[in-house]
């Protein structure tokens, strides 16, 4: 499958051995033709800086389905196009060329982010989360809350980025398992059972970021 017009796609310039670290880099794809994809000028993880492709610039792409399905493919820079931005143009890959996982393989990552839960019109809450991943999220809340199998819930997640920026992500979603945890709280683990691809890539960026940041740790 290949990716669509606005999604996020992650980037890694193909070095020759030797040739020190290669970047890590993240970009969208804004048009695509019948040979080439155009994507805007990628900006490198963590500094937010541009990154400058050259023409013949061997690269490896990856990016997520909405249903969590990693996709990859090589490619390579084949020219510029000047729209109200700059665009890169990149090779289009033949469809048999994408390498797609058997399996659903969403981004997961540890990280203590604030979230804010409705259940039905009136009950809304603050809680913290434990860990986050594109296809869904667990958090700690007290106890007095009417947590069960099943439930019903809309959340709204705030995402910080290394860059500094914030965002967040709306979702619907249905609790999947809960278990007690001390002082008075719930761990509660949910699923998305609705979040437009826009909001997920979001999660997906920011799991990403931590990945990136845990292995530098």
């Amino acid at each position: 499958m290949l990716p669509k017009v606005n999604q996020t796609m992650f980037i890694q310039p193909v070095r020759e051995q030797g040739d020190g670290d290669s970047s890590t880099l993240r970009s969208r794809l804004a048009d695509a033709d019948e040979h080439s994809l155009y994507i805007e000028v990628p900006l490198v993880e963590g500094t937010g800086r541009l990154y400058r492709t050259e023409i013949g610039e061997r690269l490896r792409v990856f990016y997520f389905t909405a249903e969590g399905v990693r996709h990859q493919f090589a490619t390579q820079v084949t020219g510029y196009r000047e729209d109200a931005v700059k665009l890169v143009a990149l090779q289009k890959p033949e469809p048999d060329a994408i390498a797609r996982d058997q399996r659903r393989s969403f981004l997961r990552a540890d990280a203590q982010l604030e979230v804010a839960i409705r259940i039905g019109e009136r009950l809304r809450f603050v809680a913290l989360t434990e860990d986050v991943g594109g296809g869904g999220l667990s958090f700690r809340c007290e106890r007095k809350y009417p947590i069960a199998p099943r439930l019903k819930l809309n959340g709204w997640l705030l995402i910080p980025y290394r860059s500094g920026a914030v965002t967040h992500a709306n979702f619907d979603a249905e609790v999947v398992r809960f278990e007690p945890a001390e002082p008075n709280h719930y761990n509660v683990m949910v699923q998305f059972t609705h979040i437009p691809d826009s909001e997920r890539q979001k999660i997906i960026r920011y799991c990403f970021e931590r990945q990136l940041d845990l292995r530098k740790e």
